[in-house]
């Protein structure tokens, strides 16, 4: 697979620095390392990613000779524009300050420019915040920045080791998890805009996975007249979320 070379401030490398990166908790997008490469300076890098909530992934020396160009030390640490929130301090925040919270959740979304799209709109009908899961989500860089039209710089955004744990969390706190599914057995103009909600989206072509699924409390369809089967993921964010803005008492 083609790797595209990332712009060289979005990424630094070399043990040292990478380690104090991570010393210092600069927000960071993932860490790549050199597969089979064990030494103490590489454990604590790797510990320092799990206590951070931070996905390490190891590759080959091939993959990181591309991105960097020069001598990696077997570590590059992608950095991410903006700084991710914990989930409990943006929930109990946004009741403390008696609001209504309105998340949405992307489990599995892994298109950027779809991830910038949802941000945008999502930042537009007045979202409390966007949940992504730490692996398998498109990667907050530039180019997501830009398809958001800046809004990720402006909208909270939080990363859970779990989307499935973070449903059960936010149930408990008093969120329906909502999933938005052409199996819906409630059309987007009946849902209630003046809950605590968390609106969940998955991947255009496998959809939201069954352990995500089973901790939403609605399923909700957006109806269609045409012949084409489904609506990008982003458009369908959308349509969903002005729905709930119709109904919500700020409207």
């Amino acid at each position: 697979m083609h790797h595209r070379r990332p712009s060289e401030r979005t990424f630094l490398f070399g043990i040292h620095p990478v380690l104090e990166a991570l010393q210092e908790a600069k927000p960071m997008q993932r860490v790549l390392f050199l597969k089979g490469k064990q030494t103490d300076e590489m454990s604590e890098i790797l510990s320092k990613c799990r206590a951070l909530d931070i996905p390490a992934q190891a590759v080959p020396k091939e993959r990181l000779d591309r991105i960097t160009m020069k001598n990696h030390q077997g570590v590059v640490a992608f950095i991410s524009p903006i700084e991710f929130q914990p989930l409990d301090e943006v929930v109990l925040g946004a009741f403390e300050a008696g609001q209504t919270p309105l998340l949405v959740a992307l489990d599995g979304v892994t298109d950027v420019r779809n991830l910038g799209a949802i941000a945008r709109t999502a930042e537009c009908f007045g979202a409390t915040a966007l949940v992504v899961p730490a692996t398998g989500s498109a990667p907050v860089n530039e180019d997501a920045v830009k398809s958001s039209a800046g809004a990720l710089l402006r909208l909270p955004m939080c990363r859970v080791k779990r989307m499935d744990q973070a449903m059960e969390w936010m149930t408990q706190m008093g969120l329906s998890p909502v999933a938005v599914s052409e199996k819906g057995d409630v059309q987007a103009h009946e849902l209630a805009g003046d809950a605590p909600t968390c609106l969940v989206l998955g991947d255009e072509h496998s959809g939201i996975s069954a352990e995500v699924m089973k901790h939403c409390t609605t399923a909700v369809r957006i109806p269609m007249k045409g012949k084409t089967s489904s609506l990008n993921v982003g458009v369908a964010a959308g349509i969903v979320l002005h729905a709930l803005g119709l109904k919500s008492p700020d409207a």
